[in-house]
């Protein structure tokens, strides 16, 4: 009994990530202006959004990796990157120097310091990213990161192209 309950919870776990829509949670991006989670798009393209926060190196790690590789990603798929920070309220002045300081100017980011929009989308751990096709649904998603996993995001942002 309790197995086919595991199995049906787990079935429909990846039903709501293989195709759910963003919640709706509103934060606020690095220069302190409210944006709607629900809201978010590319104007009818793909977009990746990664869970991070400035103390989490394999996070830090990932971000690098696909700030290397973005300007192929982009005229390949035309995808661009949300990259959500769950640093608590105390932390959260860490964020706009930590992007500015790599570089990542290409990324919108997001504060997230209640944890809101993570536990809507059920994140546990860093780094998480989603993958959002161009209907707003989510399609894919991967937590963890070793080196090399960059790829496996661009597998799955071009099918969510199709």
């Amino acid at each position: 009994m309790f197995k086919k309950f595991f199995l049906a919870a787990c079935v429909a776990l990846s039903a709501f990530t293989a195709s759910a829509a963003l919640p709706s949670v509103t934060l606020q991006d690095i220069n302190g202006n409210n944006v709607d989670t629900a809201a978010l798009s590319n104007d009818g393209k793909p977009f990746v959004i990664s869970f991070f926060a400035t103390w989490c190196k394999p996070c830090l790690r990932e971000l690098k990796a696909i700030n290397n590789v973005l300007p192929d990603w982009e005229d390949e798929t035309g995808v661009k990157i949300v990259a959500v920070s769950i640093d608590e309220a105390q932390n959260a002045q860490k964020v706009k120097p930590l992007i500015e300081g790599k570089g990542w100017t290409d990324y919108t980011v997001l504060l997230d310091p209640s944890g809101e929009f993570k536990r809507q989308l059920g994140v546990n751990d860093i780094p998480h990213v989603f993958v959002v096709d161009g209907n707003g649904n989510i399609v894919w998603n991967h937590q963890g990161y070793v080196d090399g996993g960059e790829a496996d995001i661009l597998e799955a942002v071009k099918n969510a192209a199709k």
